[in-house]
């Protein structure tokens, strides 16, 4: 009898386990990256233990890209699931790739706010030029047509009174701009980090103007998604946005300043003098500790776009903005405190 029980006790056990609903698999999140060190994904979650959630609610699969407006067909696809946007790309996923389901969800990286950095446009030492008037006639090194910085060399140029038959604008890739440089190619480069913190291109050149002096604070890269994904994963997300903000305080804590270098520096196989004097300061773009955009530079921005006539319509950015996620994911890391 004891056996009979037992036998099915055990069928029992075994039906109910067969009947209960499998464990959920993590989530996948990919997401892109274009510069190594300056754009957080290639590096969040470099110290090891600051992800809590990796590998358990999500996992975590950064992908490089070689620019911006390459994420936005991975979007349209489904092949990328957040996108590192410059505002440039943005305003054209909504405007020219119809994605009028993107949603900008954070903040990656905020250029010229106060005293922190701002991308610099610069010329050769040993050339007589002073303003940006004198590029009239000159040859000027964009690394896309249209994208942030394009955006920001062509408002200075206005400024100054010059149109499109003043000057010559031609793409370069950017690790090839201190080479164009140099070699007399072209004679104005725009060089944000880590670029510009080449020794041996301020050898040989200084700036000429700022991003900031020609449109202002500029909220550069914003990480965005699509409605659908979001609706459809929002607690993974936010668990994710919870690590991602922890990261982005222990990257800014002037404590683990030392740290960070030698962890960046390790990945990278770059000497720690490439990065110690402006990694995470104030020498460095500005990163919200929330995660959280600056909605009112963005629309600013995206307006610089229509005005240069790259973009069609008004766009209103905060129809695009779901900032729901990133300050549940906030709140979470306070409270944790």
């Amino acid at each position: 009898m004891r056996a009979v029980v037992s036998l099915f006790a055990l069928l029992v056990n075994l039906a109910i386990f067969a009947l209960a609903p499998a464990a959920a698999e993590p989530l996948h999140i990919r997401i892109s990256w274009v510069a190594i060190v300056s754009n957080l994904p290639s590096i969040l979650f470099i110290k090891p233990g600051i992800a809590q959630h990796d590998g358990k609610s999500y996992v975590f699969e950064p992908t490089h890209y070689a620019s911006t407006p390459l994420m936005i067909p991975a979007l349209a696809t489904n092949d990328l699931d957040i996108a590192t946007l410059a505002y440039s790309s943005l305003g054209a996923a909504i405007n020219k790739a119809g994605l009028t389901d993107i949603r900008v969800i954070a903040d990656e990286l905020q250029d010229g706010v106060g005293s922190y950095y701002s991308d610099e446009f610069m010329v050769r030492k040993d050339t007589p030029y002073r303003t940006i008037a004198d590029m009239k006639g000159k040859i000027l090194a964009s690394s896309g047509i249209g994208g942030a910085m394009d955006m920001a060399l062509r408002v200075m140029l206005k400024k100054m009174g010059l149109d499109a038959k003043d000057f010559t604008i031609v793409e370069v890739t950017m690790p090839n701009h201190r080479a164009a440089l140099a070699d007399g190619k072209v004679d104005l480069i725009s060089s944000p980090l880590p670029f510009s913190q080449d020794a041996e291109l301020r050898k040989i050149a200084r700036p000429l103007f700022t991003q900031h002096d020609a449109i202002g604070t500029t909220q550069m890269i914003i990480w965005a998604a699509r409605a659908g994904f979001l609706a459809k994963n929002r607690a993974a997300i936010v668990d994710f946005l919870e690590d991602s903000i922890r990261a982005r305080r222990y990257f800014a804590d002037p404590a683990n300043h030392e740290e960070v270098v030698r962890l960046v520096s390790a990945m990278t196989k770059q000497p720690p003098s490439q990065y110690d004097a402006w990694l995470f300061t104030k020498n460095d773009y500005y990163r919200d500790p929330n995660g959280v955009p600056d909605l009112d530079a963005l629309q600013r921005n995206i307006d610089v776009q229509r005005d240069l006539g790259f973009l069609e319509g008004k766009i209103d950015v905060a129809e695009y903005a779901d900032l729901g996620l990133i300050k549940e994911a906030a709140s979470r890391v306070a409270a944790a405190k």
